[in-house]
Formats: structure tokens, C-alpha cells, sequence
């Protein structure tokens, strides 16, 4: 294939632009037959406004949970989570429905509804805020709003089209626009490149650097793939068994700005 040029621009956050996401003193422990054990010791950590940012850290390190602290699928044992300037562990069941609109998120398993199309499938956030009464468009916006976000991953052609008809990374491109049809300031994403191939990790990338461009969406993203991190981040942060080792931040060349080919990575790690 040739070379993914997903992460081409430059960063727009600066270390004067305001954090989204704080995480402050944080220490998350889960009750095992063990007794407690901790998935996160005092980890503080602040995402800025407009970056993309990368967590990275080996299996077990943390990173979904720090993930999950964030639109409160969990609490924090010790310490505060804050998202734009709110305390999440303070929120009731009003102000987490709230939150989490804000809040996209895509994980490694798209989990799209295999019995509807790719069109009704990126409708489905904005038919469930209607619903619910909030933030609701006429139906007439709801389809402007979901041709806009299928051009905007590439699959206006793939509109009728169901699940079991497109490919991994096709289907990862419409969990995203499912995701950001609703144009959340914060985008999260678990592992959203792990099941891919090089070609289609580079699709994916530029859905999520044109997020942050063209939409103004902070994205936190987990990744074990150290060149996802190169090409995409700003910053990356490296977890170690619960424990935030290092902050580290992303300087490229003009060469870091592309993916590796898929024979590159072959080539690079069978004979180095």
C-alpha cells in the first residue's frame, strides 16, 4: 500500500491550552478473591483542549480503566476526575446522561447492529437523543447530519450496505462516524487500530486526525502500536503496572508523519 499520511498537520494544542480531561491523585482498586487490588496508584494526569492524545503501556497497565474514569462507566477509588472543569464521581444520573454525551467513544469491538445499514447505524445516537428529548433535530437534520458524517469517514458509497458486507476497518470507520455524529467535544477510542491491517489502520487514522482538525475533538486513544502513536499524537503517556511512568511528547520528522508499509513493519522487525 502506500504510505498513510494520517497525522500530516501540526499540533493545535500548545502547553498554554486549557486541560479537558484532569486527572488528579488517582487511585482506582477492584475487589478480587485476593482481597483489593489496584488498577491505578496515584496517577495525576492533565489531557489538553484539541490534542490527541495516546496511552500506551503494556497488557494490564491500567489503560482502559483510566479510559473508563472518564465518562463514569467507574469511580475512582482515591482522588478526582474532572471533565471540563466537572467533577465526574460528583455527578447524578441527569448530569452523567449529560457527560456522556460530550463523550464519543469506539472500541476495539465496533459492535455496530448487524440488522441495520451503515446509514441507520450512524443515525442511531441522534434517533436515541430525540427520544430522550434532548438536543433533538428534525428528521430532516438527523439525515443532513448523518450524509455529512458519511462523506466525512469516506463511506458515503457504503451507505446501504449492512455490517456483515464491509470490511474490518469499514466497519471501524462507521463506529467513529457513530461516534461523532453528535459532535462531541471528546472523542475515546480503546484499541481502534489493533484488528487492522496497515492500509486500513491508515483510513482509520485520518478519520481521527480530520476529528480533531476539522471538528475541534480532543481524542484519547489506547494503542499498543507505537507507530499509531508517532503518526497520530501529540503526547503519549506511558502506563507501568498502574502507575504513570512518563509524559512523553511526540516530535516528528517528515518521515514520522507517514505509517510503515506493511512490508516495512515485516521488514523491520524480522531483521533488525
Amino acid at each position: 500500500m502506500a504510505s498513510a499520511s494520517a497525522a500530516s498537520v501540526e499540533p493545535s494544542a500548545t502547553t498554554d491550552t486549557p486541560a479537558i480531561v484532569e486527572f488528579c491523585g488517582i487511585t482506582k482498586q477492584f475487589s478480587t478473591d485476593r482481597g483489593e487490588e489496584p488498577a491505578l496508584s496515584d496517577v495525576t494526569l492533565s489531557i489538553r483542549t484539541g490534542e490527541i492524545f495516546g496511552i500506551v503501556g503494556e497488557s494490564g497497565a491500567g489503560k482502559s480503566t483510566l479510559l473508563e474514569l472518564v465518562n463514569g462507566l467507574t469511580l475512582p477509588t482515591e482522588g478526582t476526575v474532572t471533565v471540563g472543569g466537572i467533577d465526574v464521581a460528583g455527578l447524578d444520573r441527569r448530569g452523567m446522561r449529560s457527560l456522556r454525551r460530550g463523550i464519543g467513544t469506539v472500541f476495539q469491538g465496533v459492535h455496530l447492529l448487524s440488522n441495520s445499514t451503515v446509514r441507520e447505524n450512524i443515525r442511531l445516537p441522534l434517533r436515541l437523543a430525540g427520544r430522550a428529548g434532548e438536543g433533538a433535530l428534525t428528521r430532516q437534520q438527523q439525515r443532513e447530519e448523518v450524509e455529512r458524517m458519511l462523506g466525512f469517514v469516506g463511506l458515503a458509497h457504503r451507505a446501504d450496505h449492512f455490517p456483515a458486507q464491509l470490511s474490518g476497518g469499514e466497519r471501524q470507520r462507521v463506529g467513529l462516524a457513530r461516534a461523532l455524529v453528535t459532535r462531541p467535544p471528546l472523542l475515546l477510542c480503546d484499541e481502534p487500530t489493533s484488528s487492522l491491517d496497515a492500509s486500513t489502520t491508515g483510513d482509520v487514522l485520518r478519520v481521527l486526525a480530520d476529528a480533531r482538525e476539522k471538528l475541534g475533538t480532543t481524542v484519547i486513544v489506547i494503542t499498543h502500536d507505537l507507530d499509531v502513536v508517532k503518526v497520530l499524537c501529540d503526547r503519549a503517556a506511558l502506563l507501568e503496572k498502574g502507575r504513570l511512568r512518563e509524559v512523553f511528547p511526540i516530535v516528528r520528522t517528515a518521515a514520522d508523519r507517514t505509517l510503515p508499509t506493511y512490508y516495512e513493519q515485516v521488514k523491520r522487525e524480522l531483521m533488525s
